[in-house]
């Protein structure tokens, strides 16, 4: 598992909460303390004091999802990652967002291409970020992801419902079960197939 930058921020801000000053009476260095560390205390702000992320190069953005998504995380944590994956899925963030990395990260030349075209929504072709971002979870995780996977299940795009049902599939979220059920009767095939295998997973793994 990738270490967050995160957490090496949070460890040099405690090393950084004191200082040494000189006591002149006494000509002896003291340590006072200044101040405890700072946690952080939203996603925004988490994902906001990160060091820019560059767009992948040429190279990158031929490597497969899985890989794109470990390397982003390499440069940015993986909790980092999945902050945004989420935010991306349950709309609380623009997939153009300049305080975040580029969506191509995610989408890789697929997403490239898109954007060439035009703003997503101006196409109808909104639901690919929230696709992305469901995919990215199937990668990197964290089980603060799962209300957005359980409300992407809820999604008026069939892809996104079915790539969450995928990430179902693939980390056990057990309180997907109610919703899988009624996608048992999906209009979209390939959203009843990803949600029959969700199921038999859980069937199995309940024993």
């Amino acid at each position: 598992m990738v270490e967050a930058p995160l957490e090496c921020a949070e460890v040099a801000e405690q090393a950084d909460a004191s200082v040494s000053k000189t006591d002149v009476r006494k000509d002896v260095r003291v340590r006072l303390p200044l101040s405890a560390p700072r946690r952080y205390r939203t996603i925004r702000e988490r994902i906001r004091l990160q060091t820019p992320i560059d767009p992948p190069n040429s190279t990158e953005i031929e490597l497969s999802p899985r890989r794109r998504v470990f390397l982003l995380a390499t440069r940015m944590g993986e909790q980092g990652v999945v902050d945004w994956c989420r935010e991306l899925l349950n709309g609380a963030v623009a997939y153009n967002d300049r305080r975040r990395p580029s969506i191509t990260w995610l989408g890789g030349r697929h997403a490239a291409g898109e954007l060439r075209r035009g703003r997503f929504e101006d196409r109808g072709q909104d639901h690919w970020p929230r696709v992305w971002a469901a995919r990215g979870l199937l990668y990197v995780w964290r089980p603060d992801a799962e209300a957005s996977v359980l409300g992407g299940l809820h999604d008026p795009a069939w892809r996104v419902r079915e790539m969450c049902a995928k990430a179902v599939r693939r980390h056990g979220i057990r309180a997907a079960e109610p919703i899988l059920a009624r996608l048992l009767d999906d209009p979209v095939r390939r959203v009843r197939s990803a949600v029959e295998a969700a199921l038999t997973e859980s069937g199995r793994s309940q024993g």
